[in-house]
Formats: C-alpha cells, structure tokens, sequence
C-alpha cells in the first residue's frame, strides 16, 4: 500500500491502541499527553517514510517509536514533576523510573482499549462529549473528522473534548474496569453509546458518504472488542441489528449518493454474508429472559432483509415495532411504523396513525405522507412533498425530492 493511504489507515487503528496503552500505564489524566505522543508518533513516520521508505514491519516500527518517544518525555524531569507525578498519586501507584515499560503486546493493547471504552463512556460526561470521545480516542478520528461527522465546528469539538478531560480530573475517573456492583449500568452506557455512535453513521441526512461508512465500522469493531469480554443478549442482539443494517448499506444509495427508497433497492446489492452472520448473532441473543429494544429492533431490521411472502414480512414488523413503541417511544419509531402498518393494513389507515405523530419539521415525516397520499389525494401528495423539500439538508436528498416533486406535477397537468 502506498504511503499516502497506509499512514491514515494506520492512525484509524493503531491512534486508539498506543493512546489507550499510554493511558493505562500513567493514568487516564494524562489523556493529552499520550494523544501527544502518538500523534508525534504518526509525525515522524510521516516524514521518515517519505524520506526512506515503508519499513517492512509498519506497526512495529510505530510502537517501537511510541515508546521511545515516552521514555524521551519521561526523561525530562519538569515534565514530568508537571503532567505525571502529581497524578500518579492519585492513580496509580507508579515510580519515576527511566525502564519503565510500555507495554504494546496484544494482550495489553485489548485490555486497555477495553479500559478505555468503559471510561469514554463514563456518564459522568455528556452523551455529546461521549460520542466526541469515543471518535477521537477510540476511533481514531481527527478533530476535523468529527466535526463534520456530528455536524459541528472543530471550535466546539475542541472545547468538547477539553471540557469531558477536566472532568476526568475533576471526578478523578481512572482508566478501569467497573466494578461488579456497576457493571451492568455502565454495560448500557457502553452499549447506548455504540448505538448513537452507528447511528451517526447509518442514519445521518449530511455526513459524507466515506465518514458514514467508518461511523458504522467503527461502531461495530468496539462492540466486538465488547462481546469478547461481555457476551450479554443485549450485545448480541445489537451486533445482529447492526450486521442487519450494514448489509443494505451500498444498495440505500445510488452511485451519485443519492438516497434509494426501500422497495426500490436492488437486492442483489444486498450483503448475504452479514445477513447470516446478523441471524447468527440475533440466535445468541435469545439466551436471557429480558427482550430489550435492541432485540426488538434487530428482529424489525432482519424482517427487512427478507423478501418472501411480503404481507407476513410486513404483519411480522407491525407487530414489533407494536411492542418496541410500548417499552421505548420515540416519534422516529412511530413514524417507521406507520409504513409498515400501510404495507400491513393500507394507506387509509396509516394516514390517520401518522398525522398524530409531532414531527412536522422533520422532512422524512412529509416525505412519508407524501408516499402515503400517493394514488389517494395528489393534491396532498403534492403539499407534503413541497415542504419536505423546505426542510432536507443534502444536495441528493433535494434532488430526489424534486425528482417524486414533477412526476406528480406532470401527472396532475395530464
């Protein structure tokens, strides 16, 4: 691979793993620090391999770097008095010592990223500071990055991120497992967490196509990291949603990016490999007693991968999102199941439902009225669909809207 790509492929996946083993050894108040040091890390073999050429062990020779680097800090007494000793009474129980040892094994390299997940998503911080967390440390995203994945500036995303590490200070958070008493509360944290930070990706109107493909990778390795410690049903169930969801990924888009309705995707496009490996994952969840929203809504979004028998595919999904609404209400999901019940028990009916639901600022909420006014009132079709297209954001969006927006404007004039 050339160096143009290889150097940013390697900060995605080593940035987190040198940050978070830096963090395990000195203490997570010390975050900046080992941000800096990887980050001069990636620096170096920047302008090294430009100069001298791929080594032939990459990731080797960075964390041979890495290491070297932190022993440089460590050398430097005032440094070190200033931005370590002070904390490491508080932390970690750990002397000054010039051989001290970094630890990049693999072993310790999984166990601090596991660490490290539970602490990003302390809720101690913000879910908005959370998620910025979770992009930057674990993800390996720059702050540019983030801030057009979450629609910010990198103003406030730099802000965000400072504020989330004084709290650590503040709250003397320490980079650590929960204890048992805990667990299970910082499991949901964790696993809410992933959720957003997938959906970020998944079902983002303006994020550019490449970052909401590494959202939902992204989201979907640090689950894995996850369940190879906590194989819960919860976790299972939202791996098999997510393996559900990134199997229609290429086919919910068009070659421009522009957005592709459901029933008119191609379902050869459709991955069949994460489709089974989703029923793997959603048979794995059905292990405890509890049925969570994610079971709820991995069964809806496996019901979608079908395409036998339409009128039980589409009975099955009312049904679901029937008790997902009774245990979890939101507008998004109410208004997901006013299509199905159109598919289910028709228009008419669907219409009525989807006029309760307050979400009208939101342009999917007219779009989907529009589609439901289809064939029964064009006049209403036609209303809905105008102001839809006041309200989306996306060049690809406006246009399909203003695509459906003539074709009924021609049908009318006929």
């Amino acid at each position: 691979m050339e160096q143009g790509k290889l150097i940013p492929n390697l900060f995605r996946t080593e940035f987190s793993k040198i940050v978070s083993v830096l963090c395990n050894t000195f203490g997570i108040s010390n975050i900046q620090l080992a941000e800096d040091i990887a980050s001069d890390t990636f620096l170096v073999a920047s302008e090294t391999w430009s100069l001298k050429g791929i080594p032939q062990n990459p990731k080797a020779w960075l964390y041979a770097v890495a290491k070297n680097k932190t022993k440089d800090y460590l050398k430097r007494k005032t440094l070190f008095s200033s931005k370590i000793a002070p904390s490491l009474s508080s932390e970690k129980d750990v002397a000054y010592n010039e051989e001290i040892d970094i630890d990049l094994s693999e072993k310790n390299i999984e166990d601090s990223l596991l660490k490290m997940l539970f602490t990003v998503c302390n809720p101690v911080l913000s879910t908005e500071a959370q998620i910025s967390l979770a992009l930057r440390v674990l993800c390996g995203f720059g702050i540019e990055e983030i801030a057009n994945a979450l629609l910010s500036s990198k103003s406030t995303i730099n802000k965000r991120l400072q504020r989330a590490k004084n709290n650590y200070k503040k709250h003397n958070i320490q980079l650590a497992l929960p204890e048992a008493k805990e667990l299970t509360q910082r499991q949901n944290n964790v696993l809410t967490i992933i959720y957003l930070l997938f959906n970020e990706g998944y079902y983002s109107a303006t994020t550019e196509k490449n970052i909401k493909k590494y959202l939902c990778l992204e989201a979907m390795r640090l689950l894995y990291l996850f369940l190879n410690h906590y194989n819960t049903a919860e976790a299972n169930a939202l791996m098999a949603l997510f393996c559900f969801h990134a199997s229609r990924f290429e086919a919910r888009e068009d070659e421009l990016g522009s957005p592709v309705l459901y029933e008119d995707q191609d379902k050869s496009k459709w991955n069949q490999e994460l489709i089974l490996k989703g029923e793997d994952y959603l048979h794995k969840s059905a292990s405890g007693n509890a049925v969570s929203k994610y079971h709820l809504e991995a069964s809806i979004a496996f019901w979608h991968t079908q395409s036998k028998d339409e009128q039980t595919k589409w009975e099955k999904i009312l049904q679901l999102y029937n008790h997902l609404l009774q245990i979890e209400y939101s507008p998004i999901a109410a208004l997901n199941r006013t299509y199905a019940l159109s598919r289910a028990n028709g228009k008419e009916h669907a219409i009525k439902e989807a006029l309760k639901i307050d979400l009208k600022d939101n342009p999917l909420y007219h779009s989907l009225l529009a589609e439901l006014y289809k064939g029964i009132d064009q006049t209403k079709e036609l209303e809905h669909l105008k102001i839809a297209l006041s309200l989306v954001k996306t060049d690809s969006e406006r246009e399909m809207l203003e695509v459906r927006l003539e074709k009924v404007i021609e049908t009318l004039r006929n």
